[in-house]
């Protein structure tokens, strides 16, 4: 993709040539993530977002340590979704009071590091209310909360629906007046909603009405609440381009909903911050996965790249992690940018079964073993997305450029 610059015929990741890289990193499979790219892209949002509106890292996308680390000094806050991501936030220098916790199961030990290490925890259940209270007891601290709501509709042309109709994300909407009820007898320290629709959205357009709809329902709500709303998640759902035919989220339409809901929100809800988490957006773009051709096998008048990668590093590539029909991420022959494809070629990797495949009859440059095949799209959803202890070939290696 050309995000990635070329010189000498190879890609340049963080200013160096993919063939020293693999040297430095001293092995393949690896995944390399651009810093500079991903600067870029908080600052493409920062310049299209209004200003009052803070940027959310959600780390599940990515939870690699020194990414996570370069992100919280790029971004406002970190989301997290356990209490291991929740440690590398910490340690990662995160402020505590702009971290998040989402999870439709949170375990009560979770709950109690919450408390005490002093995020914000979005409930998503009555259930999570007294092991909260009990903490928040326990340790003298207050148990900081915000609602995460599941909305009666749904974002459309979204990728993954993470709210409308039965989910077991948040709580119904016409629940959430009960549990704020519960929420002010337990004595809880009520700070918002969160409201998450939906991901991997490419339509403007969807996201916009996504967002109107949750700020009017998070209006709607905020009567019931038992201290004024301070905290407004409204949830992500920005989407990246994989596949052919796909354009890029166009952010002007989203920037400038995004500064009337502000606006209103200055006035109906005067103490409230909204705040959009994102994941994949901000980290897949720079993202690369790296794996070497192992051997050069012709069956039958097509050629297969046999690789030292494959689907226990990077599900979603083969198309197993939620993909109905399988389509091709973007992948390239790293070393031979401007070599010239005779044909199509498929990539396969080493494990034991079809579905390790990772690119399926693409036009590709002429490779032979040692050349390092590159898929890009990868920052998102990859290592800790994928089995990698499947069939035993080990782990790939993961580095910040």
């Amino acid at each position: 993709m050309d995000q990635f610059p070329v010189g000498n015929g190879e890609l340049l990741v963080g200013g160096i040539l993919l063939t020293r890289l693999a040297a430095r990193v001293g092995r393949t499979p690896f995944y390399a993530y651009d810093r500079q790219l991903l600067a870029r892209r908080v600052g493409e949002l920062r310049a299209a977002l209004p200003r009052s509106v803070k940027l959310h890292y959600a780390m599940k996308a990515n939870p690699m340590p020194a990414l996570v680390a370069h992100m919280a000094g790029l971004v406002d806050g970190i989301d997290v979704a356990s209490a291991g991501e929740l440690k590398v936030a910490l340690d990662a220098g995160a402020d505590p009071h702009e971290i998040s916790f989402a999870g439709p199961g949170k375990q009560d030990a979770e709950l109690t590091q919450a408390v005490a290490a002093g995020i914000l925890v979005n409930v998503e259940s009555f259930r999570e209310i007294a092991p909260l209270a009990a903490a928040s007891q326990a340790l003298g601290l207050p148990a900081r909360v915000a609602v995460r709501v599941n909305p009666d509709f749904e974002l459309k042309s979204s990728g993954m629906k993470m709210g409308g109709g039965p989910k077991q994300f948040g709580v119904d909407a016409e629940q959430v007046p009960e549990l704020l009820a519960q929420i002010g007898r337990a004595g809880l320290a009520f700070e918002g909603f969160h409201l998450f629709a939906g991901s991997q959205n490419l339509r403007a357009d969807a996201i916009v009405e996504a967002q109107r709809k949750c700020f009017d329902l998070a209006l709607r709500l905020a009567e019931s609440a038992p201290a004024p709303v301070r905290f407004l998640n409204l949830g992500g759902g920005f989407g990246i381009p994989y596949f052919p035919g796909e354009q890029r989220l166009d952010l002007a339409p989203i920037g400038d909903n995004l500064a009337s809901l502000a606006e209103e929100a200055a006035q109906q809800l005067p103490q409230a911050g909204i705040v959009i988490e994102l994941g994949r957006y901000l980290v897949g773009e720079a993202g690369l996965y790296v794996c070497r051709i192992i051997d050069k096998k012709i069956s039958r008048g097509h050629t297969y790249l046999v690789t030292d990668g494959g689907l226990h590093h990077h599900l979603s590539a083969s198309g197993n992690f939620g993909q109905v029909i399988r389509k091709n991420y973007p992948a390239a022959i790293g070393n031979r940018m401007n070599g010239t494809p005779s044909g199509v070629c498929s990539v396969v990797g080493p494990l034991c079964t079809p579905l390790d495949l990772l690119a399926d009859r693409m036009p590709l440059a002429d490779a032979e073993p040692g050349d390092l095949v590159v898929i890009f799209q990868s920052g998102a959803y990859g290592a800790t997305a994928s089995p990698q202890a499947f069939l035993g070939h080990g782990a790939a290696t993961e580095v910040l450029v």
